[in-house]
């Protein structure tokens, strides 16, 4: 397993119970003098070190483990307000660089349970994605995700899979094997988790932390379909409303013909029916050349800035 040493500390840290919480991160050790000053040498961490750097040496070397100390650790989107929301350690597998320009991704969201009509229009919109070169983010799970991911591997894209569980036990796990497709076709694979949820509670809670991330890494999301909260399968929602939060822009497939009266596309119905701060744009074809073309300022590192300058001078 790849790390610095800086990163095992940081684990340690979390794993004695030092550092319990993101928000106890962000708030105490944003500084890493502080953190060098009050937790490096303490000597639970050095022990815990110790123990653990031989576990994880065991580890599949194309694993990795970066915190917010690291110089590879993904820029962290100006407008994620709450500390609670800002991740400081990451667990991945795959290329980490297509955290490095967030600029060039967009989260692809959706139900479990998507009929064929969803399927092949939420294909036809992922092609049109990688074709223009951007990169696909989502969460992994059965039905939009899993298209969404298949979609961008099959058209010789690169997609991220954030992941609700452990690098070592991919959930769902029928799709385990097609998570290590995505690592050998060039993509990369995220968790925040190094052990096992302790509670159903922690567990149900890692979703709506999972759909944080994909709102968090991208710069713009589209929500292919999903049920209404009581209807369905409504997960979909955490993630729209975590882009609101963040001001990335957040579009949504919708047909007033067609999808009117289909509860699966209830949410969708809701969001671009919706006014002020909580609309959403219906996506149509010139949206993909919008998103192509969008440059979202809060993503962009203090080292940036004269990107985006350029970009609107052009």
């Amino acid at each position: 397993m790849k790390y610095s040493d800086i990163a095992l500390r940081v684990l340690a840290a979390k794993e004695c119970g030092i550092v319990k919480t993101n928000a106890q991160f962000w708030a105490n050790y944003a500084d890493r003098e502080q953190f060098n000053k009050e937790v490096l040498s303490d000597e639970r961490v050095i022990k815990a070190s110790k123990k653990m750097s031989s576990e994880l040496d065991s580890i599949d070397s194309e694993e990795g483990i970066v915190c917010a100390y690291d110089d590879e650790f993904p820029f962290i989107n100006r407008k994620v307000k709450n500390n609670g929301d800002k991740p400081y350690l990451l667990f991945y597998k795959g290329d980490l660089t297509l955290l490095c320009d967030l600029n060039k991704n967009v989260a692809v969201i959706g139900l479990t349970d998507p009929d064929e009509d969803i399927i092949k229009r939420e294909t036809d919109i992922v092609r049109r994605l990688v074709k223009n070169d951007l990169i696909i983010v989502s969460g992994l799970a059965i039905g939009c995700d899993t298209i969404a991911h298949k979609t961008s591997v099959e058209t010789n894209g690169k997609t991220i899979a954030i992941l609700p569980s452990q690098l070592s036990k991919v959930y769902p796990a029928e799709n385990r094997d097609f998570a290590e497709s995505i690592v050998k076709k060039g993509g990369l694979l995220i968790s925040e988790y190094y052990k096992e949820a302790s509670s159903k509670h922690e567990a149900i809670n890692r979703f709506i932390e999972r759909d944080r991330l994909q709102a968090m890494f991208s710069k713009a999301i589209i929500l292919i379909a999903s049920y209404r909260k009581g209807e369905g399968d409504s997960g979909s929602r955490h993630a729209m409303d975590a882009a609101r939060k963040y001001e990335v822009d957040r579009y949504a497939m919708y047909n007033s013909k067609t999808d009117e009266d289909n509860k699966k596309f209830a949410l969708n119905k809701d969001f671009v029916n919706s006014k002020g701060a909580d609309q959403v744009k219906i996506l149509i074809p010139s949206s993909i050349e919008q998103i192509k073309s969008l440059v979202n300022p809060n993503l962009l590192s203090d080292a940036e800035p004269y990107i985006f300058e350029q970009l609107t001078l052009l």
